[in-house]
């Protein structure tokens, strides 16, 4: 490990909660105080390893903020599928402490369709858990009553953008209905996969699932333009409730994540909010660009809400595309981030583009970006987790119960 951090994990300080910040708007109450020791899942019968990480996941941010980056351990700008490489280590010396990864193609019409980047994914997932790291698995599901229509080409018309229809979801609740029926078998491949992943101590592997994401806009079959908000509670209810009840899936986190952009507050952020019955963690997806202002603000906001609910929090995504300021990590990432209580940060992913240097979607650093000097500088930072920085999240923490 590159530094020695001890978790404050117990005493006074946590159990008194965040401290009051001033926020504009709406952001009036003080959330500070109450009983931050006792938490609870929407899975009362989550593994011990499920309930563990939970832990972590709300005590880290008396620490800091673990760095996440999505795809990292399967592919990179300059390559694909070795075991081992990740453009974050190649830059730092460290994988980070979360890898973000997609299940869509791996559950929905398109299963079959690669099984090699399914295996990859499958592994990286794995290899996180192995190594001390936390994995989150986001769904960018084809649409279920579309997806076989002529034409379907998985970006619009068919795919998870396909916000043609706005009976979908209605579709998807109807008991018997064919696109149920169809919806179902994707719930029942996601089901088997997580329940089936294993590490190399023979364990099931905890996960954060982010379902539904950036549901408060309009470009899915999910969002704002398709559904009402009861349709969308309802459809997140009816999944939660299918994955747990129905399948026995038990080592899961469900996580909400918003798109935020704007500076917005808390009533905004908890539009489509399905119940605190049903959702584990707050997060946040965030592309507001190297605007400080209106990100420290949504940070704050988004930490308020998460002491108030006794829920962890982070950035589920985030990023600039293409960006090549040098000093970009320092002043718009740990910058902002410090101090916030929020626990983790993840980049969106690097694109494998081989030698086609005109492709530019890439969210973080790799190696001979301009800003690479700039993330060594924030690796090292004492409030900065990356994976040999974390304490075994997979073991209970000391005055923390999770039911």
């Amino acid at each position: 490990m590159r530094r020695s951090i001890l978790l404050t994990l117990m005493g006074a300080a946590l159990l008194a909660g965040c401290t009051y910040v001033e926020l504009p708007g709406k952001d009036e109450t003080d959330y500070s105080g109450g009983d931050s020791s006792h938490l609870t899942l929407a899975d009362h019968n989550a593994t011990l390893e499920t309930k563990a990480l939970y832990a972590h996941l709300w005590t880290i941010k008396e620490d800091g903020f673990m760095f996440g980056h999505h795809d990292d351990l399967w592919c990179g700008r300059y390559w694909i599928g070795e075991v081992g490489r990740s453009d974050t280590k190649e830059v730092c010396g460290d994988f980070p402490a979360v890898q973000g990864v997609d299940f869509a193609e791996l559950i929905d019409d398109r299963y079959a369709s690669d099984p090699v980047t399914n295996e990859r994914k499958l592994g990286s997932v794995k290899q996180a858990y192995d190594f001390g790291m936390v994995s989150m698995i986001c769904l960018h599901l084809d649409n279920p009553l579309t997806y076989n229509k002529p034409g379907a080409d998985h970006n619009k018309v068919g795919g998870a953008w396909d916000n043609t229809s706005k009976e979908v979801v209605k579709q998807i609740l109807t008991d018997g209905s064919d696109t149920q029926t169809v919806y179902k078998q994707w719930m029942d491949r996601l089901a088997d996969i997580i329940k089936n992943l294993k590490g190399s101590d023979g364990k099931t592997i905890p996960v954060i699932l982010r379902p539904y994401h950036e549901h408060n806009h309009t470009w899915s079959w999910w969002g704002s333009s398709c559904t009402t908000e009861q349709e969308y509670i309802d459809l997140w209810r009816w999944t939660v409730k299918y994955l747990r009840d129905t399948k026995g899936v038990h080592n899961v986190i469900y996580a909400i994540s918003p798109q935020i952009d704007s500076q917005q507050d808390e009533s905004a952020y908890l539009t489509r909010w399905p119940g605190d019955e049903w959702v584990d963690f707050l997060g946040m997806d965030c592309y507001q660009g190297i605007n400080n202002l209106v990100f420290t603000n949504n940070l704050k906001t988004l930490a308020r809400i998460s002491q108030a609910k006794k829920k962890p929090c982070g950035v589920t995504e985030t990023g600039v595309e293409g960006f090549t300021k040098k000093t970009y990590w320092t002043e718009n990432i740990h910058a902002p981030m410090t101090g916030r209580k929020v626990s983790l940060l993840m980049t969106w992913r690097n694109k494998y583009v081989g030698v086609d240097e005109s492709d530019k979607h890439y969210y973080s650093v790799y190696p001979g970006h301009p800003s690479a000097a700039d993330f060594v500088k924030m690796y090292k930072a004492n409030n900065t987790f990356f994976c040999n920085d974390l304490p075994n999240m997979y073991q209970p923490v000391a005055d923390i119960t999770v039911e």
